[in-house]
């Protein structure tokens, strides 16, 4: 008979998004009588707190931990989100939408791109957001939730979350106490490590406590407590591709309608989000300290608002890259301790939530396997650097020459998995995904196309279907889709009725 050790003790490091999201999933899949976890954290240390747009792969998240969405939206000032409108990326007077759900339909097994670029070829002037329900309906500020009818063509919509991140962390501290998850206010002064130089034992408090136990989570932000400053895990600096370097934040009040969707605005030396709460306007202004000042930064966040700003704008400091090893010993990077890039595609809480579902795939036993070890750090760097190949994507395909900042991202060098999807694109028009890739197909679509990457080529079988017959699919397609995005409500009524935000 086969004896196995199990975690009987689990430590979560910091508090925020990644720690109580780490929190509130374990406490959902273990039993308070097997495995004991604890949070360590302190009022007094400030969260960043920017992350508060969302993919809708949260959605998943949320169901696996039972929560109802409507309570759930109402407790964070949450809106719904169809994917974000990307303003002056390609050219300075360029617009375009990156949609959460599918660009019409595929026929024949072949992509629907192919056919619209082959109807662009016979005079069809129509963008390619024109034929997803997700860009039709966000830029009309409606909102209407997904038909589980496949035949419905409200069936293609997908969607995610705007919500403000510190109530978020707040509903789940919550919902993971509820469920036996012990909380610890307090600040650590030292890190204890066991006799083997890479797991640690537990922690000393400032007020002279201790915390001991079997496995640890960093989710300590940028300082990377546990798996920089004791475990001395390095650093891979990817600046080099993404040069943005700083961030300032400021909330706005609102002006008009309810937009289901972020926008984000290339500015001179960066670019600018803004993503609606129930409440207020989230805004930000990403940018390089290379290439422009922090007085000038703040010109242009407060000059670009549509509302009048509800507090001062507040600094973050980052290093675009990741962890050299995200799990070490018996610690895991959770968040900001495991790397960071920037929040253009919305993927700083997906990388969390990737980073606690790939370690309860691979729950282990005690003492842990090396293999598991590996297993987690290969899916974690392939994870990261899909995702910073798509976000050099945005920089790197512009015809932008009208500041120092545009031109060194227009002419850098780039990693070679992007180079190959760049100019097989360019050459054929085909996207390929790799291993559980994050970002499919139509979203790779919607940046190449968006930002001028257009193909010298399309489908072969395509070119031999009658221009009438591409015609009529395409113009059909486009009615049903216009005539559905009319008959939904606006965005602020279905929030009005679904899920009102709580009283403050």
């Amino acid at each position: 008979m086969i004896m196995q050790q199990y975690l009987h003790n689990i430590v979560i490091v910091g508090g925020g998004t990644a720690g109580w999201m780490t929190a509130a999933a374990l406490s959902s899949l273990l039993e308070p009588r097997d495995v004991t976890i604890t949070v360590v954290e302190s009022d007094t240390i400030g969260t960043v707190g920017v992350g508060e747009a969302t993919i809708p792969d949260i959605l998943a998240f949320n169901q696996m931990l039972g929560i109802n969405e409507a309570e759930f939206m109402a407790a964070t000032d949450a809106t719904f989100k169809l994917g974000i409108e990307f303003v002056g990326w390609g050219r300075a007077d360029s617009r375009y939408f990156h949609p959460f759900g599918q660009h019409g339909a595929d026929m024949r097994g072949i992509d629907f791109h192919q056919y619209w670029m082959r109807s662009r070829l016979d005079g069809n002037p129509a963008p390619i957001d024109t034929y997803s329900l997700c860009a039709v309906a966000a830029q009309a500020d409606r909102f209407a939730l997904p038909d589980p009818n496949p035949r419905s063509v409200r069936s293609q919509l997908r969607y995610a979350y705007h919500f403000d991140a510190t109530r978020y962390a707040r509903f789940l501290r919550h919902y993971a106490e509820a469920r036996g998850v012990r909380r610890v206010e307090g600040i650590v002064r030292n890190v204890r490590q066991a006799t083997d130089a890479e797991a640690i034992a537990g922690l000393d408090l400032v007020d002279g406590r201790a915390v001991d136990g079997d496995f640890f989570f960093d989710c300590t932000g940028f300082r990377a407590l546990l798996t920089a400053d004791t475990l001395g895990v390095g650093y891979d600096d990817w600046s080099h591709w993404l040069p943005c370097d700083r961030a300032l934040a400021v909330p706005s009040a609102h002006t008009g309608p309810l937009p289901p969707y972020t926008r984000s605005t290339a500015r001179t030396a960066g670019w600018q989000w803004r993503i609606p709460t129930q409440r207020r306007v989230g805004n930000g202004h990403i940018y390089s300290s290379a290439f422009l000042s922090d007085d000038a930064a703040a010109d242009i966040l407060l000059a670009g608002l549509e509302g009048p700003a509800l507090g001062d704008p507040r600094q973050l400091r980052f290093l675009a890259g990741c962890r050299q090893r995200f799990w070490t010993g018996n610690c895991i990077a959770i968040g900001l301790a495991a790397g960071f890039l920037e929040p253009l595609e919305s993927t700083s809480i997906y990388l969390i939530q990737e980073g606690i579902s790939r370690f309860i795939s691979l729950f282990p036993a005690a003492p842990i396997p090396d293999i598991v070890r590996t297993e987690y750090n290969r899916h974690m760097r392939t994870e990261f650097e899909q995702v910073r190949d798509f976000i050099i994507l945005h920089y790197c395909a512009t015809e932008r020459d009208d500041s120092a900042f545009w031109n060194h991202c227009r002419t850098m060098p780039l990693p070679d998995t992007l180079n190959h999807k760049i100019a097989l694109f360019r050459e054929t028009g085909r996207i390929f995904r790799y291993e559980e890739e994050l970002f499919a197909r139509p979203s790779w679509v919607a940046v190449m196309l968006g930002q001028g990457i257009v193909p010298t080529t399309f489908d072969p079988i395509v070119a031999t279907l009658p221009s009438g017959d591409v015609a009529h699919s395409l113009l059909s397609m486009q009615r049903a889709i216009h005539t559905a995005a009319e008959q939904m409500p606006t965005h602020q009524q279905f929030i009005a009725h679904y899920c009102a935000a709580q009283a403050a």
